[in-house]
């Protein structure tokens, strides 16, 4: 593989149920994410995402701004937005459009749950995904600010 070849953006991922491994062009590793995300597996969330990635969200939330590596993501942009939802009702995240070119990947996706204010939160979002080497390089999330700041926040 040259520096430039497209296939730079790859690794190999186990496959479900085997020993086997396969190469992960960066569609899958943002599914991976996403599926990872649904299912609570925090140690794939956190394995899905570069060491120096990072992550923007607009407006003026506790969330919003650029968060700069993998445990600021981790562990303040996603902690920070977990810490708003109530743990004891359904969180959930369903992917409803992905498609992408060489290193960026494009989605859309619903995400639902009940803040600690007790509000519904349910919400379509989209992101810009850039994957290098297999694992997410770059977020850009764009969603419905005021709605979060209602439903999470209760202003």
């Amino acid at each position: 593989m040259t520096g430039n070849d497209p296939l730079t953006t790859e690794r190999l991922i186990p496959e479900p149920g085997t020993s086997e491994t396969r190469t992960a062009g960066p569609k899958d590793v943002v599914r991976r994410y996403f599926a990872a995300l649904a299912s609570g597996d925090q140690d794939a969330v956190r394995d899905s995402w570069a060491e120096d990635g990072s992550c923007w969200y607009a407006g003026d939330l506790p969330i919003s701004g650029t968060w700069q590596g993998r445990d600021q993501v981790i562990d303040g942009f996603l902690g920070t937005a977990f810490a708003h939802l109530d743990p004891d009702r359904e969180i959930g995240v369903r992917v409803t459009n992905l498609f992408g070119e060489g290193e960026q990947v494009f989605v859309e996706w619903d995400s639902w749950a009940t803040g600690l204010t007790g509000r519904a939160y349910d919400q379509k979002n989209s992101g810009v995904f850039t994957v290098r080497d297999g694992r997410i390089a770059e977020m850009r999330e764009y969603s419905d600010t005021q709605h979060w700041r209602w439903a999470l926040i209760g202003d």
